[in-house]
């Protein structure tokens, strides 16, 4: 009987919630070696289900950066990084399309066969993702910064109760097609959408004052607090590019952003149904 009254206590915790984003848009950025791992990825599609059945909008934008380096390694294609963005050549273009695209279509059909609706859409076609050449020190190649989102395509799929999986390809003025991050995908869709959140699934607890102790995470920031953070080397590597995009879609409207550890199990509906949530929430 106490295990059943706890379950009720923690739907009852969840309501207000529950009808606070009834029919709002949450968009959720997915991607790196956590969306390999089988048991992790069925979670997590589970409260995209879940979030779906209670009248949240879910836009899911996946990467797909292991697959890709995978699949390049076994071709004999080198992989070069600059600053974290892959230098892209029109073969290995072709190769990440290829990739992203089998996993969207595997997220797509996993979402399905629990229950929901789902449709998979490439930020390519229909203007989704409006991208122009990214400028950075040296030639990165096809290699896109979004400019504009055409966003009908996707409120098309919300208004029927679908999860739109996104994968993040843009198309130029120049006609190019494009490889864009899937972190500033993500914050520029949720701005275009002014979407309640953005969460970004991660493989690390959060954002932390000191790496090495467990006791310093932080639950809650200021996007002045975190670019503090950052200033002095307390958020470093490939946390910066994350709380950027936070940033971003902040910025341009978008109420609060999360980061969030996937491997948490069901650790999406902890973060955006309970009072304390599990992840680090940045908000202006």
């Amino acid at each position: 009987m106490e295990d059943a009254i706890k379950k009720a206590d923690v739907l009852v915790e969840a309501l207000p919630y529950i009808k606070k984003f009834h029919k709002k848009v949450i968009v959720i950025k997915y991607g790196g070696s956590i969306l390999g791992e089988d048991t992790i990825r069925e979670r997590v599609l589970e409260d995209i289900v879940f979030l779906s059945f209670v009248g949240v909008r879910v836009v899911l934008v996946h990467g797909g950066g292991p697959n890709i380096s995978d699949r390049m390694r076994t071709s004999g294609i080198k992989t070069e990084f600059v600053d974290g963005m892959r230098v892209t050549d029109e073969s290995t273009l072709l190769l990440v399309e290829e990739e992203l695209q089998k996993l969207n279509d595997q997220i797509v059909r996993e979402i399905t066969e629990l229950g929901a609706g789902a449709a998979g859409l490439n930020g390519k076609d229909n203007s989704i993702i409006q991208t122009e050449k990214k400028k950075a020190k040296i030639d990165l190649g096809l290699v896109g910064q979004v400019v504009a989102i055409s966003s009908a395509p996707i409120l098309e799929q919300l208004q029927q109760n679908k999860v739109a999986v996104v994968l993040p390809m843009g198309r130029g003025k120049d006609g190019k097609v494009y490889n864009v991050n899937a972190d500033e995908a993500a914050a520029d869709i949720a701005a275009s959408l002014q979407a309640e959140k953005l969460v970004l699934l991660t493989n690390v607890k959060g954002i932390m004052r000191n790496p090495e102790d467990p006791n310093s995470f932080l639950s809650t920031l200021t996007e002045s607090e975190a670019k503090d953070l950052i200033d002095a080397k307390v958020i470093q590597q490939g946390m910066i590019p994350k709380v950027k995009a936070c940033f971003q879609a902040l910025d341009k409207g978008v109420k609060k952003s999360h980061i969030i550890d996937a491997r948490t199990p069901h650790g999406l509906l902890l973060e955006i149904f309970t009072d304390k949530g599990i992840g680090t929430e940045i908000a202006k």
